[in-house]
């Protein structure tokens, strides 16, 4: 299930054809890796964008985002609920339409019918993932899912992630080595 909700819309797509050229293979392989709790998460292939800004996009490869849709699939039903109603990104029956939508009817209201002067503010938090705290996030899940084995892989994704921040100018050498050398971050969960 979680290879065909992942390959909609993405057939065309070079690795995800060199994927499916040996599916049978690869599915297999990747279910023995994550019940024997081998599987590793493999590195992420960094590259910019423009849309019409330019975006920084780590790009996991095609076996652990089948894996972060299966894991997907067991979270949503159980962190939805908690989310407030008007929020609206990658929720089912949301999304950007309706959430333009929910803001018209706000806009219309606290305006008087677009009488008086209204304000709205379009924010976003750069590099969310890789500037929350990992530990915090997991310690979050780990209250809402108890078993292990889930937590295991939840774990696996969440410390895969890993970003190198530019080194300033006035980097000390020992910073500079620091950075080289590369490695986890400091601040990935601790083991389950």
């Amino acid at each position: 299930m979680s290879w065909k909700e992942f390959r909609a819309g993405k057939r065309g797509k070079i690795d995800v054809q060199e994927f499916e050229r040996n599916l049978e293979d690869n599915l297999f392989c990747l279910h023995s890796e994550l019940k024997s709790r081998i599987y590793q998460h493999s590195d992420y292939t960094s590259f910019y964008i423009t849309d019409p800004k330019s975006r920084h996009i780590h790009k996991a490869l095609v076996r652990d985002r089948i894996v972060h849709h299966a894991i997907y699939r067991i979270l949503y039903p159980i962190f939805d609920p908690l989310f407030m109603n008007d929020s609206y990104s990658c929720r089912n029956k949301k999304g950007t339409h309706r959430g333009v939508r929910r803001l018209e009817v706000f806009t219309r209201i606290v305006s008087n019918n677009y009488i008086q002067p209204c304000w709205a503010l379009k924010c976003d938090i750069k590099k969310f993932f890789a500037s929350v705290d990992h530990r915090i996030l997991f310690s979050l899940i780990k209250k809402k899912i108890h078993d292990k084995q889930v937590l295991w892989l939840i774990l696996e994704i969440i410390s895969s992630f890993r970003t190198r921040p530019p080194i300033s100018p006035g980097a000390s050498s020992r910073e500079r080595e620091r950075e080289r050398e590369g490695g986890r971050r400091s601040d990935s969960p601790s083991a389950i």
